[in-house]
């Protein structure tokens, strides 16, 4: 296969969503999981090789931490984004700019340790895929959660708006009034998906003494049903429907009523208040592309470059 360099001086803009269960790029989704090794693994899929040690990327789940730069592992899956990128364009050595973000209230006091934590290293080399890149890192922008999903679709928000981001380790709210998004009307929960999954575990535990495989629960999450015997479905169901009605709480402390404003259900969550929820689909638009997010944070990013005259 012919691979190329990026020759014409103009950084890629590369958007990634480090979420607490999934990584996401503007094409590509995998488990915020990262295993190393200091010998080759038996199984090289999806293998990352970086400074002497090997990475296998996406298996299992990350343990939650509110500063995600206090280990490497969200440096080494950037690396991994950054590979899945370059390799569908078919690159191999590239100058890249990363657009990336933080829930919505920790924004302001994490992202200037988040921004040096992912440019510790302007020129990288790493193997993915079996395929040596090198990139050179010439800059980035950290935008807040949740606002990023709608960022290009900010003119059509009129009236009241509320934007609810839930991922897999928090819930990020914000309002947007005619067009405008509210910097003092913004909060972060710690009540993410996984938090629904942990409920899952301990009532499926507590009345058959075993528990699926975790796929086999986001499966149910995600499409709403799995291959599995209808008592352990109907477990899942229910602490899934007590986890949607619990977020609709948390909006209604927030100030959320659906009479009087619109509500935007983005982020990895969204399909269960689609599977599980209870709304007027009138009122509550869900947008349930799950590399929104990534995909908002190049938008940005390539705004604020071209209002710079291109300059990072």
């Amino acid at each position: 296969m012919n691979v190329n360099k990026n020759q014409s001086g103009t950084p890629i803009v590369i958007g990634i969503d480090h979420g607490y269960g999934n990584i996401k790029t503007a094409s590509s989704c995998f488990r915020t999981s990262v295993k190393a090794y200091d010998t080759e693994p038996t199984f090289t899929s999806n293998m990352l090789v970086y400074n002497g040690w090997y990475y296998i990327i996406g298996e299992g789940h990350k343990e939650f931490i509110p500063e995600k730069q206090n280990d490497d592992d969200y440096y080494i899956l950037t690396l991994a984004a950054v590979g899945r990128e370059l390799y569908a364009r078919n690159l191999e050595s590239a100058s890249v700019y990363l657009a990336a973000g933080l829930p919505l209230t920790w924004v302001s006091e994490q992202k200037d340790e988040f921004k040096a934590y992912l440019l510790r290293e302007p020129h990288v080399d790493f193997v993915f895929k079996k395929r040596t890149f090198h990139v050179d890192f010439v800059g980035a922008d950290i935008f807040p959660q949740g606002f990023a999903a709608v960022a290009g679709q900010l003119g059509t928000f009129r009236g009241v708006n509320m934007i609810c981001d839930i991922g897999n380790g928090t819930m990020n709210v914000m309002f947007i009034t005619d067009c405008r998004p509210q910097s003092g009307n913004m909060f972060t929960e710690k009540f993410g998906t996984n938090q629904c999954m942990l409920n899952i575990r301990e009532q499926l535990m507590r009345k058959f003494g075993s528990i699926p495989d975790d796929a086999i629960i986001e499966s149910v999450l995600r499409y709403g049903t799995a291959d599995i015997a209808q008592k352990y479905l109907d477990v899942i169901k229910a602490a899934a429907t007590e986890y949607v009605a619990g977020i609709f709480r948390k909006l209604r402390e927030h100030e959320y009523n659906s009479d009087l404003m619109k509500l935007y259900v983005v982020g990895g969550g969204s399909c269960m208040i689609k599977n599980f929820g209870q709304y007027d689909p009138k009122r509550v638009i869900i947008k349930d592309d799950i590399c929104a997010t990534a995909k908002g944070y190049e938008f940005m990013a390539k705004q604020r470059l071209q209002r710079n005259g291109g300059k990072l």
